[in-house]
């Protein structure tokens, strides 16, 4: 039995916007809206992860590697495993979530809406356990499973690679100076990068951020700076140019002066994609506001920070990625003051 039927021609070549920030700095600050990607999805539509979710099922069927009557199965934190359900539920796979129980509600509905199983690991035990559990499952019956690894995945950072990085070099007309990204996995990071890199003859600069404190509240991302964690091997920071380290307070800050900048001024759209202008302005908002996720916030906070350190002359042109909406995280406490 497939779950709902999925427009994948809706994934890919997204809109990219312009935004005002208020650096002291004159330069141009892009962002692109991924929660385009299946943007008629229930639950905020899809995510930047519906990238990855297709690549590696595509790539997976493609290498022989899934066949009818294997259960695919993921751990994430939750917008991964949204995409991989919806995608490998309609393409008739059972589908199984891994997932900690503090996922935000929007996204475990999204799960369930696909149809998929969840298996609920304790938040407390820290996000590996989240792994751990995955592999346990997989090891009770490894016939039965296939599972993506988005963290070891070379389809993740290569969709980027072929996807991400083209439309970003296409639409600023190849003159993006800096590309910013966080790092979950690192394949957006890892794979745009390496796209823009070769695209720009290495004029633009790649700028990756995590989250400054283990106990963070940027969904998505990992913490990595210290302490024995898992580092997915994703993750190839041999292409940044810089890292930096975003505090929650500030990624927080960044999304509600973003809602708050554009409560009622139009949001000016650089390049439409796939797209035509009332369409996205139909999707830019959640309930007449504009309002993005964690990570976006984290992601404007960076171009803020680089901004700060003096970084940014005013012809640059920077481009940072707007992962989701935000009314995916409406049941979180912190995320209530934001919305």
């Amino acid at each position: 039995m497939t779950g709902h039927a999925v427009d994948e021609s809706t994934i890919f070549e997204t809109p990219l916007l312009e935004l005002d920030l208020d650096l002291e700095s004159d330069a141009a600050v892009y962002a692109k809206a991924e929660w385009f990607n299946l943007y008629e999805a229930p639950h905020g539509g899809g995510s930047i992860k519906s990238r990855i979710a297709k690549g590696m099922l595509d790539g997976a069927e493609e290498r022989g590697d899934l066949e009818p009557g294997v259960t695919v199965i993921e751990p994430t934190s939750g917008n991964t495993g949204s995409e991989v359900a919806r995608l490998a539920r309609a393409r008739g796979y059972d589908v199984e979530i891994v997932m900690p129980d503090n996922a935000a509600g929007g996204k475990v509905e999204a799960v369930r809406d696909a149809g998929a199983e969840i298996h609920f690991v304790d938040a407390d035990l820290g996000y590996d356990a989240v792994i751990e559990r995955c592999e346990e499952i997989i090891a009770a019956d490894p016939d039965a499973y296939y599972r993506p690894n988005q963290y070891e995945n070379p389809d993740n950072p290569g969709t980027h690679e072929r996807t991400t990085a083209p439309e970003i070099h296409e639409a600023t007309d190849g003159g993006v100076t800096h590309f910013v990204a966080g790092a979950g996995t690192g394949g957006t990071i890892t794979g745009t990068g390496r796209g823009l890199t070769n695209l720009t003859d290495g004029a633009a600069e790649i700028v990756g951020f995590e989250p400054e404190e283990p106990l963070h509240a940027i969904d998505g991302l990992k913490y990595l700076r210290t302490g024995d964690h898992y580092h997915p091997e994703t993750y190839d920071e041999s292409v940044l140019d810089q890292k930096l380290y975003v505090p929650t307070d500030d990624a927080y800050d960044r999304a509600r002066a973003l809602r708050e900048r554009y409560a009622n001024d139009p949001i000016p759209i650089v390049d439409a994609g796939q797209y035509d202008a009332e369409t996205i302005r139909e999707h830019l908002r959640v309930d007449g506001q504009f309002v993005v996720g964690t990570s976006a916030g984290a992601g404007a906070a960076a171009v803020a920070a680089l901004d700060d350190a003096g970084d940014l002359a005013d012809d640059d042109a920077v481009v940072f990625m707007l992962c989701d909406r935000g009314d995916k995280y409406a049941d979180i406490p912190l995320w209530e003051e934001y919305l």
